[in-house]
């Protein structure tokens, strides 16, 4: 039998009027295909559990987001949209931008099959330390982060792989319209205080 917890319930009722049906949705089919999930509070947004981290679902002030604890071993490459926002499935501004139903259900099924034969928890992968070069950071990142007092305070208190982390997602894209997309995130994530692989650490 699932179980809700009255926080997402909360959560819902506070997020944007167009973010409510969305996350209504997403919690529905979570449900529905996962009759044995928990839900929880972890990083501040809903998450369902079923034998470990399941999905998360978020609200922002223009788009919702779905996350899958293992996405890369569960999305078809062409739903992936990860480099544009938090979770695998861009930026979802209407229910018309998520994939259909059975498609999201069937990741889920994946999801919980992982979960099931005790699929390693994804982990990031760490580079040697060794000697630390002076991070050079572009000047519209730092010009944008001018503008965004508390993207700005967070990233000036983060330890230099964490700023690294960031410079180089952004700096590597390779379309302007990419990097943007991902300055865009930056700003948003840092805001909350959170580091570039936020989504993998543990709670």
């Amino acid at each position: 039998m699932s179980t809700t917890d009255p926080r997402v319930d909360a959560y819902i009722e506070k997020s944007a009027p167009f973010a409510q049906p969305i996350l209504r949705h997403l919690r529905a089919l979570v449900h529905e295909a996962c009759p044995e999930v928990e839900e929880t509070i972890k990083w501040g947004f809903p998450h369902f559990m079923y034998k470990g981290m399941l999905c998360a679902m978020a609200a922002f002030k223009q788009h919702c987001a779905l996350h899958f604890w293992r996405g890369g071993r569960i999305l078809d490459p062409k739903d992936n949209r990860s480099d544009e926002a938090m979770g695998q499935f861009g930026r979802i501004a209407s229910l018309a931008d998520l994939p259909p139903k059975r498609v999201i259900s069937g990741y889920l099924k994946k999801a919980m099959q992982l979960n099931e034969a005790g699929a390693p928890t994804p982990r990031i992968k760490r580079k040697s330390s060794g000697d630390k070069k002076e991070l050079t950071i572009p000047d519209y990142f730092t010009a944008s982060l001018k503008k965004n007092k508390a993207a700005k305070t967070t990233f000036e208190g983060f330890s230099y792989s964490h700023k690294k982390e960031y410079v180089e997602w952004i700096t590597e894209a390779k379309t302007e319209e990419t990097r943007q997309r991902r300055l865009q995130t930056t700003l948003e994530w840092l805001a909350e205080g959170k580091a570039r692989n936020w989504k993998y650490e543990k709670c």
